[in-house]
């Protein structure tokens, strides 16, 4: 029992490290990352049970605590439909061991111990999360306010407000063209928004 506190109080119990870059190949979670389609990790981070990726594109959890027997739970969530938010670090106490990134990915939330050894390590990813948070952020009220004025426009284009009847007889025409207008520049817009591929921002911020 005192043994158990022990490792819970220094953070030893399921302690995470920070795998180099040229080790990643040497990790279980490697292997299902999507890189025939251009998906590049920039940050693993393993402890006993537990395998955590950080992609150009995705969040990985290879999850050994929760699953049965010696089977481990591989999930994956795309930043484009789980966004970083509430990112937070909690540095090492004196008897601590280890160090906490925290973070919600969509309405999960997550608080990874690692070793307090690789601080400089640990602050370029939480530097890198801060900023993606940041984005998904600006892409959200960026879409409100696409879809806002998308709405907007096309309640602009209503029959019920033309008295005229020669404009009625060519306005589904006029319509039709603007409309189509409108929803090209729509998703022309919509696609330069939601540019949730944050390899840049990695790569600016983690450089080991």
């Amino acid at each position: 029992m005192f043994g158990n506190l022990a490792s819970d109080v220094l953070g030893l119990s399921d302690l995470g490290k920070i795998i180099d870059s040229k080790n990643f190949d040497k990790t279980d979670i490697d292997e299902y990352v999507f890189t025939e389609d251009g998906e590049k990790i920039y940050a693993i981070i393993k402890s006993l049970k537990d395998e955590y990726c950080f992609t150009n594109v995705a969040f990985i959890h290879l999850d050994g605590a929760t699953a049965t027997s010696k089977r481990r739970l591989l999930s994956r969530y795309s930043y484009k439909h789980f966004p970083i938010s509430h990112v937070h670090l909690e540095t090492a106490g004196t008897v601590d061991l280890d160090a906490e990134i925290k973070f919600n990915y969509g309405d999960k939330n997550l608080s990874i111990d690692i070793d307090k050894s690789q601080i400089d390590k640990i602050r370029d990813i939480y530097k890198a999360l801060v900023v993606i948070s940041e984005k998904c952020h600006e892409i959200k009220t960026d879409m409100n306010t696409l879809e806002h004025t998308h709405d907007v426009i096309f309640k602009m284009f209503t029959l019920r407000e033309l008295s005229s009847e020669n404009a009625v007889l060519n306005l589904p025409d006029i319509i039709n063209q603007t409309c189509q207008q409108v929803e090209s520049h729509y998703n022309t817009r919509k696609s330069e928004i939601r540019n949730y591929d944050f390899g840049a921002v990695f790569a600016r911020y983690i450089k080991w």
